[in-house]
């Protein structure tokens, strides 16, 4: 052992200290390399197998066991470096670790006592060149040089990060609300805590060195040698909890953490953000400049133990040193353990010989990975020693059932981070030799369990702080790669698989962002993919036929289901103009395509249902009032109440009634009107343009077609019920073309005496009875109810007859009545001005005589007479002989 050479590699970070260690390994026969992580050793182990191939390499750590039967390479953790093997080769790494208060005292024997046959190097920083140079007799020293140079770039805010950076936390709340944060402002971050298992740390640190997510957020478990991409590492803070208190980070930890930036011969920068106040410049200089204080004092147990007893075993594990450059390690948990089960009499009392006492501190060494309290981690090892004082092996029932209460992989990031905190626990105790019977099994039972909890944990990990939209749409952009985008047949976009949004025509609607910074990047790689098939769009929309295309009651126009403009108002009534609904992004060669085509549909829709008004709006031969009447019946889209234009009506001869008749124009008695134009098409259309006059807030919906009545109400614009067709009585609206149908019947009616609805009357207004009642009201009738006893009367039985033969029992209960209503004219029509008559068509006398306030009057059928004629009642022109239509 003397003669094997010692070599103490020393240096900062990115030196190439491990690959040194590693090829110098690979050059002996056999050999054991102690890492300070699991993780560490995990991608050691996967370097060396890369190297060797999986039959000579084998993994040991606390939870995780990997030995081929021709193992000759060992990496491990430190603690469970294989002791007494004989291996020509024997590394340790961070060797620093020796000053940590918590493992140091490991670290420390391992630098003691631990030799390789033939050679062993002691890796680590420069601050241990005067403790090894006092401890390790005839080391050689071997100073490396970092690769690359480390600047401090101060303080930056999270927002403005740069790429590839690590930001720095030292607690699990702190970590997970950085990773919150970046989530929202930069698409996500992978985390990276030395809790994580191999499996889980692996699959996230994949997502980061990939290029899924450009930020890492981690715990000080990177400055433990973890080989990184990292350009940037950024600290949150600058104290940590040390297992007993807070304490300020000492300037070598911030110096091992800080040189994960910049690897191989790419410079790094290092610095600050959040809360953590800027590093004083002696601080930063020294991190710089590597130059830290030597170590001291290291941290020691004595590792010569007395299994006499269970005191005698507790005396020699405090016992104390008296070398100068070494500490008793304070009292750890294994040794709390110890002293909690030697109190225990149950166990005091099967622990009372050398193979008992040695079974007892290998139980008490089991870690506290679940962290719960030192009393139910004493459980536990007591109920482990006593199954193995007993039995020799672990109750399996019990072992199977801890196991199977936490195989269970739903649940959020602390309860899956919590069960494989006590997988751990059951992870190490199945790879103990000897604790349970069928041990391959167990090991594979446990191995299981942890990588269904690990996978479970990187999906939660993932979910909760990658938005991995965002993360490929930003690594997409920084390509400057063309994005490719797809929309399906609902209008959903997707951008590389992503989704982003959905299409409504041609405006884009991006789904929610968490943040501005994250809707700025949906945004900007929205339109980017979105442009192409926005000319696409446009083309096809262009060419689309107008029964494609179509407008709504409110104004809109869709071409199928989207919206892709609205009508506003223009110079001319007839002539709307397009306001599109294109996105700015889009371009002005798509806005104006989409323009052209919505003008060209519009213009043709109402030259196809306005064809006879636009004929007379633009007949040249009209002159006079002729001329001033067409331009009224434009005015008002081919429907007038007759009492707006009565003197108009009354100054137009008949040769220019006549010119206007051959134009479609009819002269009703309530209505001037075109026919053709009380179509459901042209009324729709009417609507619209009409409402756009007006300039509605809220246009009026047109009414069903082919409804005779409608409800009337008082909350419509004024002048809705003409433009729709209809005209208001009482509490009803009717049809206007059906209105001068029902004026026709009532020219015959005697109107001073009064009459009663025919079936003819309501069979046209689709009324009943009371209902009809209330329409003549409306027109300006009076409406007498009465009731008389109704005669049933058959075809072959006159009525009297009828009468006389009903049942005796029809005497006793009464007489079956009727309801019925005797119309008189009662004075000026509700709702609406009276319409006026015109010249007489010579049809007869009339047969009855009209009432003028309120009192019968006679007249003659003489037209020099019209002045007698009553202005309130609206068939005043048929009462007095006038023609009408």
């Amino acid at each position: 052992m003397k003669t094997a050479r010692v070599t103490a590699v020393l240096g900062p970070t990115n030196t190439g200290k491990t690959h040194y260690a590693i090829e110098r390994m690979l050059m002996h026969r056999t050999g054991v390399m102690g890492l300070p992580l699991r993780l560490l050793a995990r991608e050691v182990y996967d370097r060396i197998v890369e190297k060797r191939g999986p039959s000579v390499v084998a993994l040991v750590t606390g939870e995780e066991r990997i030995v081929p039967p021709r193992a000759a390479y060992w990496v491990c953790t430190v603690e469970a470096m294989p002791e007494g093997m004989g291996c020509d080769f024997l590394a340790v790494d961070e060797i620093q670790l020796c000053a940590d208060a918590e493992r140091g005292h490991v670290f420390t024997d391992r630098l003691l006592n631990a030799r390789g046959l033939k050679e062993t190097v002691l890796l680590g920083a420069e601050t241990m060149r005067s403790a090894i140079a006092a401890l390790v007799p005839n080391v050689d020293f071997v100073k490396k040089e970092r690769f690359s140079d480390l600047t401090y770039s101060g303080s930056k805010k999270l927002s403005r990060m740069p790429p590839r950076s690590a930001i720095v936390g030292f607690s699990v709340e702190n970590v997970y609300a950085i990773a919150e944060l970046l989530r929202r402002q930069k698409g996500g971050a992978a985390v990276v805590m030395g809790a994580l298992s191999p499996r889980t740390r692996n699959a996230q640190v994949g997502m980061y060195q990939n290029g899924d997510v450009d930020y890492l957020v981690a715990t000080d478990a990177i400055g433990m040698g973890l080989n990184l991409d990292i350009k940037h590492v950024a600290f949150s803070g600058l104290a940590k909890f040390d297992g007993r208190k807070m304490r300020p980070l000492f300037v070598e930890e911030l110096g091992q953490i800080a040189g994960r930036a910049g690897r191989h011969t790419e410079n790094g920068t290092f610095g600050v953000t959040g809360e953590a106040a800027p590093l004083h410049e002696e601080v930063a200089q020294a991190i710089v400049s590597h130059r830290f204080r030597p170590v001291k004092k290291l941290q020691w147990r004595n590792s010569d133990l007395q299994f006499g007893s269970a005191k005698r075993l507790i005396q020699s594990l405090e016992q104390h040193t008296q070398d100068n450059w070494l500490t008793r390690v304070r009292e750890s948990d294994d040794l709390a353990a110890l002293k909690a089960l030697a109190a225990d009499e149950l166990v005091a009392a099967r622990a009372t010989d050398g193979p008992s006492v040695r079974l007892l501190w290998d139980v008490c060494r089991i870690p506290d990975f679940r962290g719960i309290s030192p009393a139910e981690h004493a459980a536990l090892v007591s109920k482990i020693f006593i199954d193995l004082h007993e039995d020799g092996v672990i109750d399996q029932s019990w072992f199977a059932l801890k196991l199977a209460r936490i195989d269970r992989t739903e649940g959020d990031i602390d309860a899956l981070s919590k069960r494989l905190a006590y997988v751990r626990t059951w992870t190490y105790v199945a790879q103990r030799d000897g604790w349970l019977r069928d041990v391959s099994h167990w090991r594979g039972a446990t191995r299981a369990v942890e990588d269904r909890l690990s996978d479970a944990l990187h999906g939660a990990l993932t979910q909760r702080f990658v938005d991995r939209r965002t993360s490929v749409l930003l690594r997409r952009l920084k390509q400057k790669e063309s994005l490719l985008a797809d929309v399906n047949e609902n209008g959903e976009v997707t951008v590389e698989g992503e989704f982003v949004g959905k299409l409504e025509g041609f405006r884009f609607r991006m789904d929610k962002a968490g943040s501005a910074d994250e809707a700025k990047t949906l945004r900007q790689a929205s339109v980017q993919a979105l442009k192409p098939h926005w000319h696409l769009m446009a083309d096809k929309f262009y060419n689309a036929p107008d029964t494609e295309i179509d407008f709504t009651e409110q104004g809109g126009l869709m071409w199928g289901e989207k919206a892709v403009g609205k009508l506003v108002s223009g110079a001319d009534m007839l002539k709307p103009t397009v306001e599109v609904f294109v996105d700015e992004e889009a371009g002005d060669d798509v806005s104006t395509k989409v323009q052209r085509r919505l003008q060209h549909f519009i213009d043709r829709k109402i030259a196809t249902a306005f064809e006879l008004l636009l004929a007379l709006k633009n007949d040249e031969t009209l002159v006079g009032l002729a001329k001033g009447f067409a331009f009224r019946m434009v005015e008002g889209f081919g429907v007038i109440p007759r009492g707006e234009i009565a003197d108009d009506v009354k100054a137009l001869d008949q040769d220019a009634r006549g010119t206007l008749r051959k134009h479609g124009i009819r002269f009703g008695q309530f209505t001037i009107f075109m026919p053709l134009l009380l179509k459901p098409a042209p009324t729709r259309l009417r609507l619209v343009l009409w409402s756009l006059a007006k300039d509605l807030s809220e246009f009026p919906e047109s009414p069903p077609p082919g409804l005779v009545t409608i409800p009337s109400e008082g909350s419509v614009p004024t002048g809705f019920y003409a433009m729709a067709g209809y005209r208001a009585a009482g509490a009803r609206a009717i049809r206007i073309d059906m209105l001068e149908r029902l004026a026709d019947m009532l020219r015959d009616q005697d109107r001073r005496a009064g009459f009663e609805a025919t079936a003819d009357m309501l069979s046209i207004t689709g009324m009943t009875l009371e209902q009809f009642a209330d329409l003549m009201q409306g027109l300006g009738y009076t409406a007498e109810r009465g009731e008389r006893e109704k005669v049933k009367a058959t075809d072959s039985v006159p009525q009297a007859e009828a009468a006389a033969e009903a049942p005796a029992e029809a005497a006793e209960t009464g007489p079956e009545m009727e309801v019925f209503y005797t119309f008189a004219w009662g004075g000026r029509a509700q709702h609406q001005q009276r319409p006026q008559g015109e010249r007489p068509r010579g049809k007869g006398k009339p047969k009855g005589k009209g009432p003028k306030n309120t009192k019968p009057q006679s007249f003659s059928t003489k037209p020099k007479r019209e002045k007698k004629v009553d202005p309130d009642n609206p068939f005043a022109a048929a009462l007095a002989g006038f023609k009408t239509d």
